[in-house]
């Protein structure tokens, strides 16, 4: 039983990986980048032959439907610059975040949730009530708890998402 709130947020992340973890090792080559519908945002070749994921800076209407290998993307870029923020080293550019193509993504995935582990791990209660910005901006009012909290929700959701993606490929 988790005695604290830390504990509680690492059993909270370690069921959240479990379930995530089910679906991610059952992903074969060509889930990745299964388009489900005719509108899509997904990651394309780029001309330097990196992946580039589809983006916008404002919500359009309609809303895409993201592919697997665009979800896997997006985790790994809010993951990567959290940890950013976390190691306290300067954030990474969504850009700069490239998508390793669909044999890597596993290891990918794997090395920032160790990553993500050791933080965890490495926080005090009182680490817990220092300020964080991240995602939320200078102006919110959250904590380190709050971000770790975010994290958990944001790895869930994305979770269902692409469980939901691969089970519906699969019925095809």
């Amino acid at each position: 039983m988790p005695t604290s709130r830390r504990d509680l947020l690492r059993w909270q992340f370690d069921l959240t990986w479990a379930l995530f973890d089910l679906h991610l090792r059952e992903l074969v080559p060509d889930d990745y980048r299964w388009e489900p519908a005719p509108l899509v945002w997904t990651v394309r070749p780029g001309p330097d032959g990196s992946w580039i994921p589809d983006w916008s800076d404002t919500e359009p209407d309609p809303i895409p439907v993201p592919t697997i290998a665009w979800l896997t993307w997006h985790i790994g870029w809010w993951w990567s610059v959290t940890l950013d923020h976390a190691e306290g080293s300067p954030a990474r550019d969504r850009g700069d975040v490239h998508w390793p193509g669909e044999e890597q993504v596993p290891d990918w995935l794997d090395d920032l949730c160790d990553r993500w582990r050791t933080r965890l791990d490495s926080y005090t209660e009182a680490d817990l009530d220092a300020p964080a910005a991240f995602p939320w901006g200078e102006d919110a009012d959250n904590t380190i708890a709050h971000t770790a909290a975010w994290v958990n929700a944001e790895l869930m959701k994305n979770a269902a998402e692409i469980g939901q993606l691969r089970l519906l490929r699969a019925a095809r």
